[in-house]
């Protein structure tokens, strides 16, 4: 059973691949704002290259033409024009209208971006070091799942530190921050499955926290939901708490092979006796184990930081068993 269990764990680990794009720079193009943004970016990158390369040809010109004949330091300069109202106009005005329409595609952009439909879907999303969680439709996964062509209204929190969910395929992008609640929307055109990262440096996992945005058609996303809520009603609790304990990104700080990490390994812990920074001592049971996943403060281990957040009030007491059942089976 560990070994099926590491074999699983090990799965859902492997980083999610980006689908195959048309595009040369860019991921594929799987949401409604994907285009628009492309556009603009194409064209700025395209009017950048020309002036850059325009810059650089006049360099070289110049130097040819007024560089110094010789290698007398006193050689004097040839004379150049001291002034030309024209040119001067002229490379002020065209970058400024070009820096205006700049401005105003961006803008527009930005406000389709910034304006949430009210019919969106809404999903409740927890960041914290190092794993997202998605809430909706009564149930929670490691995965994002929304149906084809809606309209998607995703609230961030982070339990810890700063963290940024970016969505490449979707062209969107929104920290997640300590204290307060942020947003974004998009609009899913393709089916398929697109990776999901952290663009924020959180710390010294940050590179492994990943996840990944499938889209469903409407009916398969019906039974989706129908389908996950069956397996976790019919779970045995070792494997319901071993999918949990993935999800929920308790491997970032907890080993199940006894190494160190932030924080105790999970292999042997249960009916151990441990230390704590009060002066007791404590077996630990089931008893101490819920508590610790509610209230984790409650009594802090001789050796590990108090860093690991609370979990009271965001899983039930079905799950809450199967943690403390997947832990008590890492003899």
């Amino acid at each position: 059973m560990a070994n099926q269990l590491l074999h699983c764990l090990s799965s859902l680990a492997a980083p999610p691949k980006l689908p195959d794009s048309p595009f040369f720079l860019m991921p594929p193009q799987a949401s409604t704002i994907s285009s628009e943004i492309d556009w603009l970016f194409n064209v700025i990158l395209l009017i950048c290259s020309i002036v850059t390369i325009g810059v650089i040809l006049a360099m070289v010109y110049f130097v040819k033409k007024y560089g110094a004949k010789s290698r007398i330091a006193n050689e004097k300069a040839d004379k150049t024009c001291e002034h030309n109202t024209t040119l001067e106009i002229t490379w002020s005005v065209i970058p400024l209208v070009i820096t205006i329409a700049f401005f105003v595609w961006g803008f527009k952009g930005y406000v389709n971006l910034r304006t949430i439909p009210r019919d969106s879907l809404e999903v409740q999303v927890t960041a914290q070091k190092w794993a997202w969680l998605f809430e909706h439709s009564g149930f929670a996964s490691g995965e994002l799942h929304v149906p084809v062509n809606t309209k998607v209204r995703v609230i961030l929190r982070s339990t810890d530190v700063l963290h940024s969910l970016w969505i490449p395929a979707f062209r969107t992008k929104m920290d997640a921050v300590p204290g307060r609640y942020t947003d974004l929307w998009f609009e899913a055109t393709q089916t398929g499955t697109f990776p999901i990262h952290c663009a924020e440096y959180c710390g010294r996992s940050h590179s492994d926290m990943y996840s990944q945005v499938v889209v469903h058609t409407q009916a398969d996303f019906e039974a989706w939901k129908k389908a996950e809520q069956d397996k976790n009603d019919n779970t045995p609790p070792v494997e319901l708490g071993a999918k949990l304990a993935q999800e929920r990104g308790c491997f970032s700080c907890h080993s199940i092979d006894g190494s160190p990490s932030v924080g105790p390994s999970w292999k042997g812990l249960f009916g151990a006796r441990l230390n704590y920074t009060d002066g007791s001592t404590v077996v630990i049971d089931e008893n101490h184990l819920k508590e610790s996943i509610e209230d984790p403060l409650a009594k802090i281990r001789v050796g590990f930081p108090p860093s690991m957040p609370t979990f009271k009030g965001q899983i039930n007491d079905k799950q809450i068993t199967g943690l403390v059942e997947y832990i008590k089976s890492l003899k």
